[in-house]
Order: C-alpha cells, then structure tokens, then sequence
C-alpha cells in the first residue's frame, strides 16, 4: 500500500505511483481522440448532430449512483480484510501472553510461538496466491491448504501439552479459544479473496461508462467547440479513474499499490514476538519510495 504525507501542489499534479493514470491513460486518450474526430466531423461537414445536454446530466447521475455503490461496496471489503488482519495481529500478541501465563516449560513456549507464526505467514502466502515453498513453511507446504495444516500443527503442540501434565484444563481452554479466533479471522480473509464482487457489476459500470464518454461530445460541441475534447478526458479520467479505484480496492490482499500491507503485518507481528522468544526483533518494514508491502 502506498504511505505517505500529503502532497504538495506539484506532487499532487504529477504523482503517478500510487495514482490511476498509468491503467487509464490509454482509455481516455481513445476517448479523446473520438472526441477530436466528432468536433472535426462537425466543423468540415456539420453533419454531427447536437443532442440535448440536459439528457447526460441523469445520464451522468445514474452512472454516479452505480460507481458509488460500487466504491463503498469494494472499500468495505479493503476495510473488512484490515480490520481481520488487525484482530490476527492481536491474536499473534495474546497468544505470546497466554503461554507465558499457562505453559511453564520455555522450549514448549517457543515451539507454538514458532508454530503461530509459521501460520501466519502461510496465511499470507495462501491470500496473496504465492508459493509456500518458502523459509519456515517446512511441513506445510506440501498441503492442499497450507495455513489450516499450520493451524493444525500448532492446535496438536497444544493438545500434546494438555495430555502430557504441561497444560492445565483452564489454560487448555484459554488457549484453545485463541487458536479459534484465529480460525475465525482466517476464514474471514479467505471468505473476501474466494468471493469477488459480482462480474456484473463490472460489466455495467464500464459499458456505460465508455458509452457515456462516447455520446458526450455530441452535447458538448454546440457550446464547447474544440475545447470538447478536453472535457471528455477529464469526464473520462473521473468515471475510468473510479471504475479501476474501486476494481483495485475489491481486491485487498493483492500485492498492487493500494492492497493491504501484509508483510509489514507479519513483520509486527514477529517483533511483538521476538522477546516471548528471546530472540532480537528484527526492524520494522520502511516504505520503498512510498510503497510499504
């Protein structure tokens, strides 16, 4: 995800990381040039016709209401997956409480830690559609679900302890409780990544959307002359803009430049973990020329 101040006036005119224009600078100039055609055809022949303006305007309120519906539907989604990773990490960090509180042996305590955190980041993987093959998924990568046999592994650590005189009935429970919040986070994330927001909806606003700008210099022509162009590329810029936000936010574990940061998520979460572990921290994750994964 992108993190930075807000810009300056220049910055604010020229920033393209981060920004739409790269994914829409193709259609809008498409649509300009349409545009540059139409008013040429009307001053040579002046067989273009002229259509009433006041038709677009509840044209351009029914496609805003779409493209709003559409937005809070997609930016509920990115604040839902969020505030699921938030509550993961504030599992990661009980969970290191609860074992100091309820296991005695240390190397028992590093061993679900470990665990917990082997977890996590096969959860990540999985989301992201990215290779477990990975440092620390060793035992889990070869499973047809990499983070439920991580989350498995860590219950049977539990569950051995409990049998085996290390863990009480209470701190059994405790514990047990967390790995299932847990679960219910996990299910949570991959409830949004296996369940897309309706194709329809895409085809709608973007049919309309191009149909919209297309019939725009028609209305415009009359009164805006060769300046028509120029509306429609700002007009075009706005709808299109909105169509590919809400498209890239629809999708929140992506590894695009307005997904969610799950790396440095991970990465908190092992400094949390790194002292229950009598480890070193390692630093936190910095931003990449205002990009922070």
């Amino acid at each position: 995800m992108i993190v930075r101040e807000k810009p300056g006036f220049w910055d604010l005119l020229t920033a393209l990381r981060g920004s739409i224009v790269p994914r829409v600078v193709g259609p809008v100039a498409l649509l300009c040039g349409v545009a540059v055609l139409i008013v040429a055809l009307d001053r040579l022949t002046g067989l273009a016709p002229h259509l009433d303006g006041s038709s677009f305007a509840v044209f351009g309120i029914g496609l805003s209401l779409f493209l709003g519906f559409r937005n809070n539907a997609a930016y509920d989604r990115w604040w839902e997956a969020r505030r699921l990773w938030g509550g993961l990490l504030a599992d990661m960090r009980g969970l290191a409480r609860e074992v100091e509180v309820f296991l005695a042996d240390p190397a028992l305590r590093k061993e679900v830690l470990r665990a917990a955190l082997v977890f996590l980041h096969a959860h990540r993987l999985n989301l992201r559609r990215l290779s477990p093959q990975s440092p620390g998924q060793e035992g889990v990568a070869d499973a047809i679900h990499p983070p439920d046999a991580a989350l498995d592994r860590l219950n049977a650590v539990v569950a051995s302890a409990h049998r085996a005189g290390a863990l009480d009935g209470f701190g059994a429970r405790a514990l047990s409780a967390r790995l299932g919040s847990m679960a219910l986070q996990q299910a949570g994330c991959e409830r949004i990544a296996n369940s897309p927001l309706p194709f329809v909806y895409s085809l709608l606003i973007y049919r309309t959307t191009y149909l919209y700008c297309l019939l725009l210099p028609f209305a415009l022509i009359g009164t805006t002359g060769w300046m028509t162009p120029v509306f429609v590329a700002v007009v075009a810029y706005m709808f299109l803009g909105l169509a590919e936000v809400t498209e890239e936010l629809s999708h929140p574990f992506a590894t695009s430049l307005n997904g969610i940061a799950l790396d440095a998520i991970c990465r908190a979460a092992e400094i949390s973990l790194a002292p229950h572990l009598d480890e070193a921290p390692p630093p936190p994750l910095q931003p990449v020329h205002h990009y922070l994964s």
